[in-house]
């Protein structure tokens, strides 16, 4: 374990692997309901149900990510392997889930669930690793709640980029195609976030190593898990 201080570089990089997380999902919390009705032509319902299958997908995939990145062992760490590898997947699945082919409306359904679950599930891939992470950058406790200061800064504005320029070019890329638009809006906003994730794993390192060995444990504690759901 290792006590001092982190550098001003690696703190900016572990808050752009947060704003590269939010330049995907908050484009989904703030845009994908109105994207599916308004534009893609799914019910309110529909829609309001593809999500609240999720959030209880959500509620297995969660910790089950958690014990499988904290059991992750690589030559990069625990949880830096998954800001590498995962967010190619994720931005084309966010891409695809902000595209509209022209099939029949349960088409469309079934097109909106698959592409929704892929997201929601890679997305679980990396932010959970991700948040791990503050813990085994250093051991000091004043310097991690520095990296989440920075952390929160950066997703303040990633929120901010979202917020003023996505619909302003949804319709300058779409050019009266709001379809397109978000498409290429998104493609734009997915670009970015690589970079984003692509910092954070370059700058960012781990330095807390786990104490013992937890690679025996992972069924007991998904046993564990279950039985505390079923409570």
């Amino acid at each position: 374990m290792q006590r001092g201080g982190v550098s001003v570089i690696e703190k900016i990089g572990f808050g752009m692997g947060d704003a590269g997380n939010n330049m995907t999902f908050a484009a989904v919390v703030m845009y994908l309901a109105y994207f599916y009705t308004d534009v893609y032509g799914i019910s309110p319902a529909v829609v309001g149900t593809i999500f609240l299958f999720m959030r209880f997908v959500d509620a297995v995939t969660d910790p089950l990510m958690g014990a499988i990145a904290d059991r992750t062992r690589s030559r990069w760490g625990r949880f830096r392997p998954w800001l590498l590898f995962i967010p190619v997947p994720l931005a084309v699945a966010c891409v695809l889930m902000f595209t509209t082919p022209d099939w029949s409306e349960q088409g469309r359904i079934i097109y909106a669930f698959v592409t929704y679950a892929v997201m929601s599930l890679l997305y679980t891939a990396v932010n959970i690793p991700y948040c791990a992470l503050g813990g085994v950058i250093t051991s000091d406790h004043r310097e991690r709640v520095s990296c989440q200061s920075w952390r929160f800064v950066l997703v303040g504005v990633a929120y901010l980029i979202l917020n003023s320029s996505l619909m302003p070019l949804v319709e300058w890329f779409g050019a009266g195609d709001e379809a397109r638009g978000f498409q290429v809006t998104m493609g734009l906003m997915c670009v970015i976030a690589l970079f984003m994730f692509g910092f954070c794993f370059a700058t960012v390192r781990e330095r807390v190593q786990p104490v013992g060995n937890t690679s025996h444990g992972l069924l007991k504690n998904l046993r564990a898990l279950a039985c505390r759901a079923i409570r």
